[in-house]
């Protein structure tokens, strides 16, 4: 596993500087300034002449569709629509010349009667970090000190301890340190906040550094508090009192403290009384001085010096306080040059559409976007153009000279896209999942280009892989599903996509990075990518991180509080709403409308602990350094595993359910909906078949609920709740609808349980039903109503919508193995005509249970499967490749699969 070098450290994702990044308008993004998290976006717009600009808006349906992409943005290509269907459309692809430019391609279509009048816009903007969810561009303050002055920002401290301890002291949201918000005109960004100061004795400590003693020196303290307060300040070995004046915007306090030596200083804070405060920083002065301290916000200089090009139809922009300039270079003749100042263009743009004359028109002056506009670009029926350009970014000689070497010759350009175009090339797959290859095209593309930046986590701008970009912001479950679709797709892509969730083991602040619903969806991530590659160094580095992640969840390290109930059901209501993504999942909604958080325990969240208890001791079996560890794990399994028989299962509804707790923390029995029908009867519901803890009785009759087509099943796969529920509604988000990502849990349970028939019909049902409403839209969908079986939510999700990328590889896929979660690979190996395969397995089910392994060879050839340590059945799928069952296995075993020699 090769593409384990140089994994980052700062959560960040190993892609080129260029890439689809805007949060904006599709098109190209450069990172201008990562230290800053500005972004430098390219939008191409299309449109008709003197009628109608086509502006394709990331933040809802606009037109434009993610049509192809490569795993390293080397090419990357959209439709947008402008006549619906493919009647008047423009192709617009980005491909790479080296790694400071790109080339730009757009094929605009008429496939009308009539001819057209289009218009090619090139819009291009610098954009600041903006708040989070997609808010105002975020104000910077500076601290303008004297020379011999340091400013400590509020974030350094070395120890900050809240007096009443919170269930997030070991697990901060997104990556932020104890204590940090986010706000407008704070030094650095961020402040402490977080009602600190609301319990007398919140304590802040600094180690900080003198560079020259103070004579008559004072602390300056920037601050707001709306009910003003009192801090004890200790400096050194003296103690001082600062009250603090009411104020609902930052301010400084002033606190004298004479004489300090030059050196190293200790300055600790605790609050005095209930009085929430944010703390901005502070700076050790000299009285005399305290006058020249001032607060300035910091500008953001977006709009651009417009400098002549080397060569006609060019431009090179200028930012004021950019690090690199950028050049832009076309080859229509008729273009003019057009400034729109003003931050948003979707209105503003379409506004101005019929201004003819302006070359500056002016908005909001809030932002600024540089226009090349091409117009009128003439097709006649039937046809089709190709219109290229470059982009480039560098120092001023450089851009200079990209744009004066390169030369936009129509063959030349060609070649460069039909290179990098070539890169698509998916793995050899058989002919009968053809038909899905064109919705597997766009949930690739959809997949691969949903990525962002700036995100902040952990004091840094990173790039970020969002489930679509609508959500601006990290998604711990969601990126889960990511990487499981990204397992199949680009083994580096995986792996970065799990390894921005991880934390350094020991993170006293941060067990994971942790952002919505805590299902630990990176442990199977993790067990996907080693059973496909079987690393060392893979192992070496995930295996703590991950077994840090799980201790949290476990309730067992730090501030955790999700096992705090004496029969052991672990809850997770401290850390998010949301217990298994579904977010109207209807007893997780009567929780929360009852404020029964501390009592109530959902199932999914121990059934998800127990089977990634299962994981970490396969894995842990692999070092003598983790043998300790695999008691835990198994005493983990023991108490979980016994809890959910003695106080969830409810035998008369056929359910588990969520379970009632007293104020000792003991079960008072299940929760019922006001019908008296168990409350649990939807997918939280069936998950200990998920972990595994059902005995074979109770597993047939969960299975015989879920593909009973009057409860969980559905012509386009598995609803989220029992359809005869009385609590079922056809208008729910989740209760009404089927999504993927549960399904993908339980497509590979029915491999752990011998079922390769049940498992292929919710793949191949899902598999249908992408396809039907991709060639119909064009579009990725969140979920689908059951109703009408018809697409709903984000439309250019990936997220988890990305299981349909794992089913096609599992059963189309040419030299794919699919295994269930209690398979962990030893070895394996196919040969190059991908006729034979070879692998040794750990076992870590029941010997008697029946499993399932599905693994793609050669079409055409007749085989000979041989187990050592277990017996096997094997039989040819419909789709072409092979399914085995196998039974009798021992802890260890063998395949090995050959052709049949006549």
């Amino acid at each position: 596993m090769h593409e384990f070098e140089n994994l980052p450290t700062d959560h960040d994702l190993r892609l080129p500087a260029w890439g689809p990044y805007t949060k904006q308008y599709m098109g190209i993004s450069h990172i201008n300034d990562q230290s800053r998290g500005v972004r430098f976006d390219l939008s191409l717009m299309p449109g008709f002449y003197r009628r109608k600009i086509d502006i394709p808006s990331v933040l809802w349906e606009s037109g434009y569709h993610p049509w192809e992409a490569t795993p390293d943005y080397s090419f990357f290509a959209h439709r947008h629509e402008l006549e619906w269907k493919d009647r008047v459309y423009a192709d617009i692809s980005f491909s790479r010349i080296d790694d400071q430019s790109r080339l730009i391609r757009a094929a605009l279509a008429n496939q009308t009667e009539h001819p057209q009048n289009l218009v090619l816009h090139w819009m291009a903007s610098l954009q600041p970090p903006r708040l989070p969810g997609h808010g105002e561009v975020h104000v910077f303050t500076d601290a303008q000190l004297p020379e011999d002055a340091k400013w400590v920002d509020a974030l350094d401290y070395s120890e900050l301890t809240f007096a009443q301890p919170r269930p997030s002291d070991g697990l901060v949201y997104d990556g932020f340190i104890r204590g940090e918000i986010r706000g407008q005109h704070f030094t650095g960004g961020s402040a402490i906040g977080c009602q600190f100061g609301g319990d007398a004795e919140d304590m802040l400590r600094y180690e900080t550094t003198l560079t020259t003693p103070l004579q008559d020196g004072k602390l300056l303290l920037r601050y707001q508090a709306a009910q003003g307060g009192e801090l004890e300040i200790g400096l050194g070995h003296q103690r001082y009192r600062l009250s603090l004046e009411p104020s609902n915007t930052l301010i400084i306090a002033e606190l004298p403290v004479g004489i300090l030596a030059a050196g190293k200083v200790t300055i600790s804070m605790h609050t005095s009384g209930s009085s929430p405060m944010i703390i901005d920083g502070f700076t050790l002065i000299e009285r005399s001085a305290c006058k020249d301290v001032t607060f300035l916000d910091r500008p953001w200089q977006i709009e651009p010096e417009l400098l002549a090009g080397p060569v006609p139809s060019s431009l090179i922009l200028r930012y004021p306080d950019s690090p690199c300039f950028y050049g832009l270079l076309w080859d229509y003749s008729d273009a003019q040059i057009r400034q729109f100042r003003n931050d948003e263009l979707d209105r503003y743009a379409r506004h101005t559409v019929h201004n003819h004359v302006d070359d500056i028109l002016q908005g909001n002056g809030k932002g600024h976007y540089t226009n090349v506009f091409m117009r009128p670009i003439h097709l006649i029926p039937g046809s089709s153009m190709i219109l290229h350009g470059m982009v480039c970014s560098g120092t001023y000689e450089e851009v200079h000279g990209c744009m004066s070497n390169f030369t936009l010759d129509y063959d030349k350009c060609e070649s460069i896209y039909q290179a990098e175009r070539t890169k698509l090339n998916p793995p050899p797959s058989y002919p009968s999942g053809d038909r899905y290859a064109f919705s597997q095209q766009l949930m690739r593309a959809t997949l691969l280009t949903n990525t962002v930046y700036p995100v902040y986590t952990k004091r840094t701008y990173i790039r970020h892989s969002t489930p679509g970009r609508w959500w601006d912001s990290l998604y711990t479950w969601d990126s889960g599903f990511i990487g499981l679709g990204f397992s199949d797709i680009d083994t580096r892509r995986a792996l970065d996509c799990l390894n921005a969730y991880m934390t350094e083991p020991g993170d006293s602040q941060t067990a994971f990075i942790h952002h919505g619903s805590p299902v630990p969806v990176q442990h199977y991530v993790f067990q996907e990518l080693w059973n496909r590659g079987q690393s060392p160094d893979f192992l070496q580095h995930f295996y703590p991180r991950l077994r840090q992640y799980y201790l949290f969840l476990a309730g067992k390290t730090s501030s955790s509080t999700t096992n705090t109930l004496r029969t052991g059901l672990l809850k997770t209501w401290d850390y998010f709403y949301n217990s298994g993504g579904w977010d109207d999942y209807p007893p997780q909604k009567y929780v929360h409308e009852h404020n029964l958080e501390a009592a109530v325990a959902p199932i999914i969240t121990t059934s998800q602990a127990i089977r990634i208890a299962k994981i970490l001791k396969m894995a842990a079996a692999m070092s003598d350094d983790w043998q300790m560890d695999i008691r835990g794990y198994e005493e983990d399994i023991r108490l979980w595993s016994g809890a959910l028989e003695a106080h969830a299962w409810d035998e008369q509804a056929g359910y588990y359910g969520y379970v009632v707790h007293n104020q000792q923390g003991d079960s008072e029995g299940h929760l019922y909906h006001a019908s008296g029908a168990n409350y649990n009867m939807g997918m939280d519901g069936l998950y200990p078949l998920v972990a595994g803890v059902c005995d074979r009785d109770r597993a047939n009759r969960l299975i015989t609920v879920l593909f009973d087509d009057g409860r969980f099943w559905t012509p386009i796969g598995l609803s989220t709740v029992d359809q005869s529920a009385p609590y079922y509604r056809a208008d729910g988000y989740w209760n009404g609808a089927v999504w993927m990502p549960h399904q993908w849990f339980f497509w590979k349970t029915m491999l752990d349980l011998g079922r390769p028939d049940y498992a292929f019909r919710i793949a191949n049902t899902a598999l249908e039903c992408w396809k039907r409403e991709t060639e119909a839209t064009y579009n990725c969908y969140e979920h689908f109503i059951v109703q009408t079986g018809r697409g709903a939510g984000w439309h250019h999700f990936g997220g988890l919508s990305a299981p349909v990328i794992n089913w096609f590889a599992s059963y189309y896929q040419l030299g794919k193995v699919t295994i269930g979660f209690n398979v962990w690979m030893l070895q394996q190996q196919f040969n190059e005509e991908f006729t034979e395969y070879r692998a040794e397995f750990h076992y870590a089910g029941e010997a008697e249970q029946p499993f399932s392994m599905l693994v793609n060879l050669t079409e055409g050839v007749s085989y000979m499967v041989v187990g050592t340590g277990c017996n096997v059945q094997s039989s040819l799928q419909t789709s072409g490749g092979l399914a085995l069952i196998i039974i009798d296995c021992l802890p260890r075993a063998e395949i090995s699969i050959q052709p049949v020699e006549w």
